[in-house]
């Protein structure tokens, strides 16, 4: 009696022991070649959009709940997608982009995002804190981000005001009627990793 007493304290000792051990942290790479960035850009009289590359960037999971990232983005491959018929404008706003006027990619070559919190808002769902930096300019956003598999999305609206990208800004300049470009455009990010 005494000796199956015991094994049964030893059992749930050890079972307890095991129960209690923390959830191992994993952090995962993005396939960068096959993960996306879009962005869609507003202005008065339209939009534009097109795509830029991530460098380099990971998601971090404890266990199977994502509990931080950090991404990269390479602004030199800030490119229109929405003129690929109308060469000489496209490569027109594909220059104005890069240039002081707007993100002055040859002096701020990236741009960055670094997760400050996680929370969990439903099965795969997520609320993200990050700070985004861009031009040398970090500001905090909220974003929503889902997790399927070996696959993660998130929707983000940004203000250009907030990193000193000024053209064609209300924010800055009174009296640009049709020629307003809005401060907030949207990125939607696809991440395979």
């Amino acid at each position: 009696m005494k000796k199956g007493v015991f094994s049964l304290a030893l059992a749930l000792i050890f079972g307890t022991a095991t129960a209690t051990e923390p959830v191992k942290e994993v952090k995962k790479e993005v396939d960068t070649e096959a993960s996306t960035v879009t962005w869609k850009a507003y202005k008065v009289t339209g939009s534009h959009t097109g795509t830029v590359d991530l460098e380099d960037g990971f998601l971090r999971f404890d266990g199977d709940k994502l509990s931080g990232g950090e991404f990269t983005v390479d602004m030199s491959t800030l490119i229109s997608t929405d003129l690929e018929g109308d060469p000489e404008n496209k490569k027109k706003l594909e220059g104005h982009l890069n240039s002081e006027d707007f993100f002055h990619t040859e002096k701020h070559p990236t741009a960055n995002m670094v997760f400050t919190d996680v929370k969990s808002t439903g099965k795969n769902s997520y609320q993200v804190t990050g700070d985004l930096t861009i031009k040398n300019i970090t500001k905090p956003v909220v974003f929503d981000v889902s997790v399927y598999g070996s696959k993660a999305t998130a929707t983000l609206k940004i203000d250009r005001a907030e990193y000193d990208v000024r053209y064609g800004s209300g924010s800055f300049f009174e009296n640009l009627g049709d020629k307003t470009i809005y401060d907030e455009f949207d990125l939607v990010v696809d991440l395979e990793f």
